[in-house]
């Protein structure tokens, strides 16, 4: 299955963010300002990374759907901006220390490691709490909810009409598959 910026556009109206004409142009954007702040990371490197490892291998199109849903949730929002800075720092950090690499640089099963070894996998997610916490809700849970409020993710879940789209009259008329 292909996920396409249209996916991503559509996660974002289930997430409420607007996406009128200037979400054509997220392409230009860069919501994290990495050279103008002088991060040692690429937060949106990161987010790539990891959502090699939560989403199904069978989806295609994961890097341009996650670098449009990243940027459009950044854009106009600097608390969510920075705890995707701080939790994509904390995760670098951590691969740098036990791995010797970026996180973006590790073999999928290396980053699937990373992810349980820094506890994110049964964190309970918070935006202020432990850094695992941290990393489970602005990283995976928000990959996670991306994909699937997105219609392609959801019809990989089985639900061929998630919130937020419209699927007209045959969705509801006809009985489950």
């Amino acid at each position: 299955m292909e996920l396409t910026r249209r996916d991503a556009l559509g996660a974002l109206a289930a997430a409420g963010v607007a996406v009128g004409g200037g979400a054509l142009a997220l392409d230009a954007v860069d919501p994290f300002g990495d050279d103008e702040e002088g991060l040692d990371h690429d937060p949106a490197a990161t987010m790539r990374a990891v959502a090699t490892v939560v989403y199904p291998s069978e989806l295609a199109g994961v890097d341009e759907f996650v670098d449009t849903y990243v940027a459009g949730r950044a854009e106009d929002r600097p608390g969510y901006r920075d705890g995707i800075r701080e939790a994509t720092g904390i995760l670098e950090d951590r691969a740098d220390a036990w791995y010797g690499d970026s996180v973006a640089g590790l073999s999928p099963a290396d980053r699937d490691d990373l992810l349980r070894e820094v506890g994110a996998d049964g964190a309970t997610p918070a935006p202020d709490g432990a850094d695992s916490q941290q990393i489970r809700f602005y990283v995976v849970n928000e990959l996670l909810y991306a994909l699937y409020s997105s219609p392609t993710g959801g019809e990989l879940v089985g639900i061929e009409n998630p919130q937020g789209h419209p699927g007209g009259t045959d969705s509801y008329q006809r009985g489950p598959r």
